[in-house]
């Protein structure tokens, strides 16, 4: 949540502004709000959307329905893939490069030189802007955990959910499904509806027990019977998520046909054109995923084996996921896999470090040299994977 590709001068001095660009607290961004006159309060009813795989694609399915009904949406997500500009939406636009400019302008202004974090301030940024455009719903995706994170200002949201929640972010979170389970419980506030999305039972426990604590009645969400635009078994779940919120925001107009319109780039996307797709060869396909879990990695296991003929992958990851049990998931079902390092990347693993994590890897200098190595080996398609932030750089670089 805290990268930027071509960071404008604004964004790099904002960057500058704290040493740290993840510090979970709630104290810096209650401050900056209330110097800039609350605009956490002047929202349209609230969605906030947590846990550890699936948000996104979730906000990105009411998302798609509140724009099939005729509804605005603000919608605020991280990452961005390529710009960060995709990082918020307003009515149903996303930011253009002077309103960003002029809102963080304002927010570096009333911060007057305090510390704060590079979300922290984009976060307030984008709850001024969406205070100053009219929207019939905001959709907020929780950066990371939840009870601490920037976006869980919202004193009383319409409503809150929760997707799955798996192990991830550790270092910040805690190691064990009960800890990473309670900070993401940590948006649920008093008598406002959560939707739960499908559990481990250690997560769920924690889960009810938070909302127990606090007086929050639980809706559990089911795969949903409906087609979906984004590929993969998983997105049922994410539907189904996404339909019990509109269910539960009892607004009739939003309908499970405006699902199949949500485009979420970088999810399982299949690349039909540029560089990289010229460079394979014969029917070969080429498809990009950014998971980066092991829960991730077990519903790409689970799409692969679901496929026909033979998958190679490539793979760039950073040195705090769990890279040997990403691959280790993956590997039974691949045929070839090559290793690369995530490009501009301090944290990331080198091509070699990944590929000894895992027999008959090989490395390889780039997405682009790992590509001409599998082409001559035909197969049903290849599958780029492992981070976020390396699928941005293949959707920017493969135009």
């Amino acid at each position: 949540m805290d990268r930027l590709h071509n960071p404008d001068p604004i964004l790099a001095r904002l960057k500058a502004l704290h040493p740290r660009l993840i510090d979970l607290s709630l104290g810096r961004i209650e401050r900056l709000l209330a110097a800039l006159g609350n605009p956490e309060r002047k929202l349209p009813p609230v969605v906030h959307v947590a846990g550890t795989n699936g948000k996104g694609s979730v906000v990105a399915y009411l998302a798609a329905m509140t724009r099939a009904a005729g509804l605005r949406a603000h919608v605020y997500t991280s990452p961005h893939l390529v710009r960060f500009n995709e990082r918020i939406v307003v009515a149903g636009e996303q930011i253009d490069d002077a309103a960003l400019s002029e809102y963080l302008e304002r927010c570096e202004t009333a911060n007057a030189g305090e510390p704060i974090t590079f979300f922290e301030i984009t976060t307030a940024a984008a709850f001024l802007a969406f205070a100053e455009r009219p929207a019939e719903i905001a959709l907020l995706e929780v950066g990371l955990g939840g009870r601490l994170d920037a976006t869980n200002v919202i004193a009383r949201p319409a409503l809150t959910a929760i997707t799955p929640v798996s192990i991830d972010h550790t270092q910040y979170l805690g190691d064990t499904l009960k800890q990473i389970a309670f900070e993401k419980a940590g948006i649920l506030k008093p008598g406002v509806p959560a939707v739960i999305g499908p559990q481990e039972p250690e997560a769920l426990a924690a889960i009810e027990s938070r909302a127990r604590d606090v007086g929050a009645p639980l809706i559990h969400a089911v795969a949903a019977d409906v087609a979906t635009p984004l590929p993969g078994s998983h997105q049922r779940i994410n539907a189904g998520i996404a339909l019990a919120c509109a269910r539960a925001l009892k607004t009739p107009r939003l309908d499970a046909r405006g699902i199949a319109q949500a485009r979420w780039p970088g999810r399982l996307q299949h690349l039909k054109r540029g560089p990289l797709v010229d460079a394979l060869r014969g029917n070969t396909a080429l498809w990009l995923d950014g998971g980066h879990n092991p829960a991730a990695a077990a519903v790409l296991a689970d799409w692969i084996a679901a496929q026909p003929g033979a998958t190679d992958i490539v793979v760039g990851m950073l040195n705090t996921k769990d890279a040997g049990k990403f691959l280790a998931a993956l590997k039974p079902h691949v045929r070839h896999i090559r290793t690369v390092a995530v490009p501009d990347e301090e944290n990331s693993l080198t091509a070699e470090q990944l590929a000894a994590l895992t027999g008959d890897a090989k490395p390889r200098a780039s997405v682009a040299a790992a590509i001409g190595d599998l082409a001559p080996h035909g197969g049903a398609r290849v599958l780029i994977c492992g981070s976020l932030y390396l699928a941005g750089h293949v959707l920017r670089d493969n135009g």
